[in-house]
């Protein structure tokens, strides 16, 4: 073929290839999340505490962002990873319209959620958005700190999360 054959074909390749694609802006929201945090709550049934903490860094290129926790939950240990964003299923041409997550832990489960984040609040719907199971939570002003809840049908538990690095 020669260089110039080479030459030509990549000339060709890239005038064809697809743009780029880009992570959604909303994901910004979530930089608020990046760094390390320590969970103290308690279980609304049995007053029992809930510590732990989890971390929060972004996967290369910005599209997801990586959770990882280790909860002590009235003593059930509770170690998993959550990727957060919008997902883009395979054969899609766009990504999902929701900020969407995969939670895995050590007990084998597989949990699905939706977030919607704003500069003040923070809420996770388990499955899907208005579902009775979910976290609602609010922002201190210096964003270091998340107060909340997670609820859902017969069960829930307080939380506080502080940012710690």
């Amino acid at each position: 073929m020669g260089l110039q054959g080479s030459i030509m074909q990549q000339s060709e390749m890239s005038e064809t290839a697809p743009p780029t694609p880009v992570p959604n802006p909303a994901l910004r929201q979530l930089d608020k999340m990046v760094g390390t945090w320590e969970l103290k709550g308690r279980d609304f049934e049995t007053g029992g505490p809930i510590t732990g903490r989890m971390s929060f860094e972004w996967l290369d290129g910005g599209f997801f962002l990586l959770q990882r926790v280790d909860i002590d939950h009235v003593g059930q240990r509770v170690k998993g990873i959550e990727v957060i964003g919008y997902e883009r299923k395979f054969g899609a041409e766009e990504a999902s319209p929701d900020c969407t997550s995969h939670f895995f832990d050590n007990m084998g489960n597989s949990l699905d959620y939706v977030y919607d984040v704003t500069d003040d609040s923070i809420t996770i719907w388990g499955g899907e958005r208005g579902s009775p199971a979910h976290f609602k939570g609010r922002f201190s002003e210096d964003r270091r700190k998340i107060s909340g809840a997670w609820e859902w049908p017969g069960g829930g538990y307080e939380a506080t999360m502080t940012k710690v690095r």
